[in-house]
């Protein structure tokens, strides 16, 4: 599981874009239980995400699939990292700068 911050100012609709950008990203609609949109796609067996308090976070589990092709696992990786730069805000290097601690800088 995985907690991803989001952007200022993109709080507000976070709940309407989970959902908007699993449709948009993977192709697939999401099943919605208790909060939590769920979807299979590729090399993916299971994708959950929910919002984390006060919507500034997103929360993520993911279950892979390892006997996908490789093909499979890099367009999986691909669309994951594309919804991901949608739903926070912010893109894969703003992420990863963002995890590491001050004293990895």
């Amino acid at each position: 599981m995985q907690e991803y911050p989001v952007k200022r100012g993109l709080t507000k609709d976070l709940i309407v874009r989970i959902d908007a950008e699993m449709k948009n990203c993977f192709g697939v609609a999401p099943t919605e239980s208790g909060g939590t949109y769920r979807i299979r796609y590729g090399a993916l067996k299971r994708l959950d995400i929910k919002a984390g308090a006060g919507n500034k976070t997103v929360i993520i589990d993911t279950e892979s699939d390892m006997k996908v092709s490789d093909d499979m696992i890099i367009d999986t990786n691909r669309r994951f990292r594309k919804y991901l730069d949608a739903v926070t805000g912010f893109s894969t290097k703003e992420r990863v700068k963002r995890a590491k601690s001050p004293a990895e800088e």
